[in-house]
């Protein structure tokens, strides 16, 4: 039976979860090829999404669009179509400009209750609106300041073949129908990340070419009392959203863990503000140089990040949070209490609650019909590969858009269900399946980018000899045979694990097939038992319980 109806009771939130998302920012002189690259992790709690398409389209005067919130699908209202709309495929249009997000919450008095544009909405509408990063700004901007705000705090990455922006945003409290704002260009020759904590501190008003805002982004802070220095002097964060506890251990935290990746020498000089604890702790630079020239594969490796091999690391010794399989995953909610004290779990790049990722690589070089690319995962990062989406498509593949699939619908024809699947086998014995799940993983993330040049070359000529309409059709088709064979793959890998790993135990292999003895029976199997690590901590925490005499 291809689909089953869950018949049990499940209480999903009707609203983006704080700490959800995160974003990392390369510019185009800053990446191996010169694109511009950003990444993206729709990570809040029990969502459910495919791939999004919305077709190019022209509108009569007096059409409407309606809107509804992107996180509970409530019916906010509704505003005049453009006349001329854009394809839309993911979170890339036909144009090569790209929009992702962070929320961040900042002041509660500043959400507009009675707005009717959500930061969902706002994303793509944009997308279905501008043909440049700016355009897109312009349109998000004109459009919260007509019809407010109503989501929270905002962290946009709105991003181009040539530019990529970082814009912050917040409404000014219910009836004001307004909002304000600041965008920010990130330097061509640095990366950039936000993840759910206001990221915007002091800017240049006067530097017109690589920074906007509105303009009473300074004069609405000292109205409220929030902000009494020289317009020079003036910070967003500090003014609208300032970073307490959570806000740098949950989410500036994992801008640290990218920039100490590729920073010269590390970040280790910003780990006291990554850690949350110390009130006078430097706060980090918006942006840097990196030390060398980053790839899509440099991008999307950082995505699925732990911490590793730094002091937050989930696998540290003294963790007993990783269990007997050494696990860098762990449950919500990310505090809880012990013996009358308050405790935190760290909350890195990539997480279980992750619902799509994907990483955009934006080419001004190439025809727009092939130089967009939405490397989309349909699950936690570290868990599924990314398959190239090009930002010409018209068709999703039935894996991204499956009938009658959601969050309470299970499909094994649904990418979102068949990868959860896989991983949620993997979680709780992480180091004993986990190498299985990333060799099959790498090996098709390898395959996709091995294949790129010469399917772009192909699509190149097809575009030349016979039009536009072919080599979308051919970039159409191709895309989804890729992830249709994703999740073939990937249906192979559920069976693969279940029958290896089958009862803690491991069944023995030899050129990819599973052994039998000289009578047809399944081989004897391995027997792993536990790691030397969790032996050592079983000894030591059970003193002589399981002690042999």
């Amino acid at each position: 039976m291809k689909r089953l109806i869950l018949s049990c009771f499940i209480a999903l939130a009707a609203t983006v979860a704080a700490e959800a998302c995160t974003n990392l920012i390369v510019g185009k002189k800053a990446s191996k090829d010169g694109a511009v690259m950003f990444s993206y992790s729709a990570d809040s709690y029990g969502m459910f999404a495919g791939l999004y398409h919305y077709p190019a389209a022209e509108h009569k005067p007096g059409d409407m669009r309606k809107i509804y919130d992107w996180d509970s699908n409530k019916y906010l209202g509704e505003i005049p179509e453009a006349a001329q709309t854009y394809n839309v495929i993911g979170n890339m249009n036909e144009y090569q400009v790209s929009i992702g997000e962070t929320t961040y919450g900042g002041r509660e008095e500043m959400v507009d209750t009675t707005a009717i544009i959500d930061y969902g909405s706002l994303i793509y509408i944009a997308l279905q609106r501008s043909k440049t990063a700016r355009e897109a700004i312009n349109v998000m901007t004109s459009l919260v300041e007509k019809y407010g705000f109503c989501s929270e705090g905002e962290t946009f990455t709105v991003c181009d073949p040539d530019e990529a922006w970082i814009m912050e945003m917040q409404g000014k409290g219910p009836g004001a129908k307004s909002a304000v704002w600041v965008a920010v260009r990130v330097p061509d020759d640095c990366i950039c990340a936000h993840a759910n904590q206001s990221r915007i501190t002091t800017f240049d008003m006067k530097d017109k070419k690589n920074v906007m805002y509105s303009k009473d982004v300074v004069k609405f802070a000292r109205e409220k009392g929030w902000f009494t220095g020289k317009d020079k002097d003036f910070s967003w964060r500090e003014a609208y959203a300032p970073a307490d506890f959570g806000g740098r251990r949950y989410c500036d935290a994992r801008v640290w863990s990218f920039f100490n990746m590729w920073a010269e020498g590390g970040f280790g000089e910003y780990l006291p503000w990554a850690l949350g604890k110390d009130k006078d702790a430097t706060p980090m630079p918006l942006f840097i140089k990196p030390k060398r020239l980053l790839g899509v594969d440099d991008l999307r490796n950082s995505m699925r990040d732990h911490y590793d091999d730094t002091p937050l690391s989930l696998l540290d010794e003294a963790d007993p949070g990783k269990g007997l399989f050494s696990s860098p995953y762990r449950p919500s909610p990310l505090s809880f209490e012990a013996e009358g004290k308050k405790y935190c779990n760290e909350r890195p790049i990539s997480t279980q609650q992750t619902a799509f990722v994907f990483v955009s690589q934006l080419r001004s070089w190439m025809p727009r019909e092939i130089g967009g690319v939405l490397w989309f995962g349909n699950d936690d990062a570290n868990m599924v590969p990314f398959t190239p989406v090009y930002c010409s498509m018209t068709e999703r593949p039935e894996c991204y858009n499956t009938p009658e699939a959601d969050a309470l619908t299970f499909s094994m024809d649904n990418a979102y269900w068949v990868c959860n699947w896989v991983s949620n086998m993997v979680y709780p014995r992480y180091s004993a399946l986990f190498p299985d799940l990333k060799a099959v993983r790498d090996s098709l993330d390898n395959s996709y980018m091995k294949q790129q040049q010469e399917v772009e070359r192909k699509a190149q000529n097809i575009l030349a000899a016979r039009g536009s309409d072919a080599c979308i059709k051919f970039l159409n088709d191709y895309s989804v045979e890729q992830a249709q064979d994703m999740l073939d793959t990937w249906k192979r890998l559920a069976v693969y694990l279940i029958v290896k790993h089958n009862d803690m135990v491991v069944k023995p292999e030899k050129d990819g097939k599973f052994l039998r003895s000289p009578y047809g029976i399944g081989a004897a199997p391995i027997r792993p038992g536990y790691t030397e690590e969790a032996k050592k901590k079983i000894a030591k925490e059970a003193g002589e319980r399981y002690l042999i005499p």
